[in-house]
């Protein structure tokens, strides 16, 4: 790797004109940042190019540098061929297929590893231009045009929820989903603000199963949900399922066994449009009491994302745990945050297993406060989201809903934009991160609190206000206070993957919590051109810091996040061209790890 100096372009390659060519810019920037964290490449300075060499490929390519970040969310110009020739513009197609290729002979991976990875970068690119294309092409969002009414906060969820038009900025392949049509995707897909009634079966007496928390009855709960004027017979449970799953779930031996003895009946679509939310199988309606954690078998990032019974059962124990005593702790000590339970699932049984084998149509059942536009809870993975195109026909601006609401704050306090960041961030952590980190330490409960599994509702000075955690598929106990908690509730731990060793629990919420929340957050406030980073930094470790010393529990945790020189982080771009499903097999081995660098220890008090 060499560097040169060029000058930096003064469009935003994310805004250029063309909605194909801004499309394939941002594919091509996720995949190369992906590229150089986990394969520790050091980035240099803002108007530098870097130089990445592949050998096994022949080819060397120049990416102009547009934002060097300290936390790894670097921006990237449009890299071209090095060369003595003229400059030859590398388009996605060519950076894939000569990084993925790379990668796999690095790590002594197979040919065809190498084609499956390069196509699933390449359909999410296609997907991402379509998001863009259709974000300009649309009108003015609502409250935003002269004379426009105020939105509502359930139109503001909506919009968090279907801001992701470029997906996670650390993923080669963040938008791929390659089993779907254009038009299928055109209604599941929370980026087109897609929606959909669901496909609804009747099963049986007999073959539904499910539980809840609190012990009610699952098919209960279903018909709870169902729309009215379904053909149901007498005693019949309707067990609802996304209409993608429910093309595919009848070719199942097990289903298809089951439509043929009669004890199950497809109903077809029927009720009101559900929205997909930001994971895709997850749907929102306003008015429902209820959101739905669909099982969905197409295969998204990494993973195919069909719901496994033993996550499920996971997530009514946790519900359990919190009723016994964290959630009263909760309300007391911080009111403002709050956990969405998956209290109840519902399934179809295979008789051939009674309750063992999935059947695809094993759907989660979670808490929905915010119908008819009670809290306003946002995203954060949509709040920092890069979005390109007003849709007022003016030019394409490189923004995120984050800048607003800063911009905002700045001017409510009389700050700079920068000073209004750091407030920002201040209060994020009081009404999120901390009370994450205390529940840590109080029971030994810990989450996978990454971007897209936390929200925050903005208060009229555009702070954060109130903050939730959502999707008990990430659940940790410390082993050190499993008897306590089993104790506290009977039977917690018994058939379930619960309870870990207390480092295996740090490293990973330093992970989920440390690296893939709060610095990522830190990364979108420099790449959005908002904050120097290093500025924020510090506000990040003062505050960790006094929590150090107020909470003795939580000092394992802490150590690692604060004086720890590398921290194991999950390698996206590692783990995609490796092909593993991040939803399969033990937990300590479905993903690819790496050592990342972590910025903390060398902040200036």
């Amino acid at each position: 790797m060499t560097r040169h100096h060029v000058p930096a372009s003064a469009i935003d390659p994310l805004d250029h004109p063309d909605v194909a060519r801004a499309g394939e810019a941002a594919a091509t920037e996720t995949l190369v940042r992906a590229y150089v964290r986990d394969l520790a490449i050091p980035v240099p300075a803002p108007g530098e190019e870097l130089v990445l060499d592949f050998p096994a490929a022949g080819v060397r390519l120049r990416v102009p540098v547009r934002h060097r970040s300290a936390t790894g969310w670097h921006r990237f110009g449009e890299p071209y061929l090095a060369g003595d020739g003229p400059e030859v513009a590398a388009g996605v197609a060519l950076v894939a297929a000569v990084v993925v290729r790379e990668t796999a002979v690095r790590a002594g991976l197979p040919a065809h590893r190498v084609s499956d990875a390069t196509s699933r970068v390449l359909d999410s690119a296609r997907r991402v231009t379509a998001h863009l294309a259709c974000r300009r092409a649309e009108g003015p969002p609502p409250g935003t045009g002269p004379g426009a009414k105020t939105s509502t906060a359930t139109d503001a969820f909506l919009r968090a929820e279907q801001a992701l038009l470029l997906g996670h900025p650390f993923h080669p392949a963040p938008k791929s989903r390659e089993e779907a049509s254009a038009g299928e995707l055109a209604a599941y897909s929370p980026e087109l603000r897609g929606s959909f009634p669901l496909h609804w079966f009747a099963a049986a007496p007999g073959v539904v199963t499910g539980e809840s928390a609190d012990g009610r009855d699952p098919a209960e709960l279903c018909r709870r949900i169902a729309p009215a004027g379904l053909d149901l017979p007498d005693g019949w449970t309707p067990v609802p399922a996304h209409p993608w799953q429910a093309r595919e779930v009848v070719r199942r031996p097990a289903v298809a066994a089951l439509l043929e003895a009669g004890l199950l009946r497809p109903l077809g679509p029927a009720g009101p449009a559900w929205h997909p939310t930001s994971s895709v199988r997850t749907v929102y309606r306003a008015e429902a009491e209820v959101m739905l954690k669909l099982s969905l078998g197409m295969r998204i990032t990494n993973s195919r994302r069909e719901n496994l019974r033993g996550e499920l059962r996971l997530g009514v124990r946790a519900a359990r745990l919190l009723a016994a005593g964290p959630a009263a702790w909760l309300r007391a000590e911080h009111p403002a945050f709050g956990i969405l339970r998956d209290f109840a699932w519902v399934a179809v049984d295979d008789p051939a297993t009674r309750g063992g084998a999935e059947t695809g149509f094993e759907t989660a059942i979670r808490d929905n406060p915010f119908r008819n536009a009670s809290d306003g809870a946002l995203c954060v993975a949509g709040l920092l989201a890069e979005r390109t195109g007003p849709g007022d026909g003016s030019p394409p601006r490189h923004r995120a809903l984050l800048a607003s609401a800063v911009e905002r704050a700045a001017r409510a306090f009389g700050r700079s934009v920068a000073e209004a960041s750091a407030l920002w961030l201040g209060r994020y952590l009081d009404v999120l991160a901390v009370p994450l980190i205390r529940l840590q330490a109080r029971y030994g409960v810990a989450l996978e609190p990454h971007h897209q599994n936390t929200l925050v509702a903005l208060g009229a000075d555009g702070l954060p206000r109130a903050g939730w955690y959502r999707d008990s598929q990430g659940y940790y106990l410390a082993a050190s206070r499993a008897g306590e908690l089993e104790r506290l509730v009977p039977g917690l731990t018994d058939g379930v993957d619960l309870v870990f060793d207390d480092a295996f629990v740090d490293e990973r919420v330093a992970y989920y919590l440390g690296i893939g929340n709060l610095l990522g957050l830190v990364g979108a406030f420099g790449a959005l051109g908002l904050a120097a980073e290093e500025d924020l930094l510090r506000v990040l470790r003062a505050a960790l810091e006094r929590l150090r010393a107020a909470e003795p529990g939580a000092k394992g945790l802490l150590g690692l996040l604060l004086d720890a020189p590398v921290l194991r982080c999950k390698g996206n771009h590692l783990t995609c061209v490796d092909g593993r499903d991040e939803l399969a097999g033990d937990v300590h081995s479905q993903s690819v790890y790496i050592d990342l660098p972590n910025p903390l220890p060398e902040v200036q008090r």
